[in-house]
């Protein structure tokens, strides 16, 4: 396992669009007993109700979704481009399926029992503050749903508070 420290907010600096955007997070959720993760490039992060936040979307049909929704607390791991291949299997194959996690060749580790991708650079450690479904009728850009929702199966935005971050 490697050794993480806390990083100060104020020493945090980061390009969402490269970071999430471009080199992708893995969203882990959980417990000791169990947890999963799952590739993501949606999201952003910023300020809102006077905290430091992250939003991430979640597709109802992930396992993922499950494990944030029962223990309101979730990780984005941050890997180096070395580890494009095993996230993009991350992002494809089902935790309900097979332990993804170990197919992959990652480790989980926990920080006040927060689960993590240990091959990451960076952790954030996150607790759910709000959750909103994306639904069609919000839809102001007509061309997003066929786009994006053709299967229906639609996001729900999770807003969360960054409580540490944590660098190797």
């Amino acid at each position: 396992m490697h050794a993480f420290q806390k990083v100060d907010f104020d020493q945090f600096e980061v390009n969402p669009f490269d970071k999430i955007g471009k080199d992708w997070m893995l969203v882990t959720a959980g417990n000791e007993e169990k947890a999963n993760t799952m590739t993501a490039s949606w999201g952003g992060m910023g300020v809102m109700w006077g905290k430091n936040v992250v939003f991430v979307f979640i597709r109802d049909s992930r396992f993922t979704k499950e494990f944030i929704d029962r223990e309101g607390r979730f990780s984005l791991s941050f890997p180096s481009e070395e580890y494009r291949k095993e996230m993009k299997y991350l992002g494809t194959v089902s935790g309900r399926d097979e332990d993804k996690i170990k197919e992959a060749g990652v480790h989980v580790a926990y920080h006040d029992g927060v689960p993590y991708i240990d091959e990451g650079k960076e952790i954030l450690l996150c607790r759910v503050m709000s959750e909103t479904p994306i639904t069609q009728d919000e839809f102001k850009d007509e061309k997003i749903d066929a786009a994006w929702y053709a299967d229906q199966d639609y996001h729900k935005m999770y807003i969360a508070e960054i409580t540490d971050i944590l660098a190797r």
